[in-house]
């Protein structure tokens, strides 16, 4: 096996998590809507806020790594949802599978050959696929691990 492929299959291990730490699908299983909005002392966000900024960061940089014509958000104000709760389940329930979607679009970039890893966006100041693949990892793991300790926080995470 080559090189670069190696390098695919751990990315894709990186992204799907489970090594370091369990996979999204895990954290964010079985979470209510009422769970999601809830606050915890001393915290500025919900496990709503967290999901559906995790969502919106991760199209941003699909967008960002496929559209030559990009154009930046507005940091922070468009990257994290103003309301603490989802307006109901369903929303809640959209939010996440639109997020799982998305690491699903971000595999199938680090998968496909024709995108190369290492050779920067010409719209951009020099990232490339690979950073912006482990960019997410990280910041996937990162939200993820806040997830984790708000549910069990909020008494919704069994240990």
């Amino acid at each position: 096996m080559d090189k670069d492929q190696v390098l695919r299959d751990q990315l894709v291990k990186l992204l799907q998590g489970g090594q370091a730490y369990q996979p999204l699908e895990v954290y964010l299983s079985g979470i209510s809507a009422e769970v999601a909005g809830k606050t915890a002392a001393d915290l500025p966000y919900t496990i709503w806020q967290l999901i559906d900024h995790m969502r919106f960061t991760l199209h941003d940089i699909l967008d960002f790594s496929r559209n030559p014509g990009y154009v930046e958000p507005n940091w922070p104000d468009d990257y994290w949802p103003k309301e603490k709760s989802p307006k109901s389940q369903q929303a809640l329930d959209e939010c996440i599978k639109d997020l799982k979607e998305g690491m699903q679009e971000m595999i199938r970039l680090v998968q496909d050959q024709n995108h190369n890893l290492y050779e920067p966006f010409p719209h951009g100041s020099g990232q490339n696929l690979l950073r912006e693949a482990m960019l997410v990892a990280e910041h996937n793991a990162y939200h993820l691990g806040q997830i984790m300790v708000l549910r069990r926080l909020l008494g919704d995470w069994e240990v």
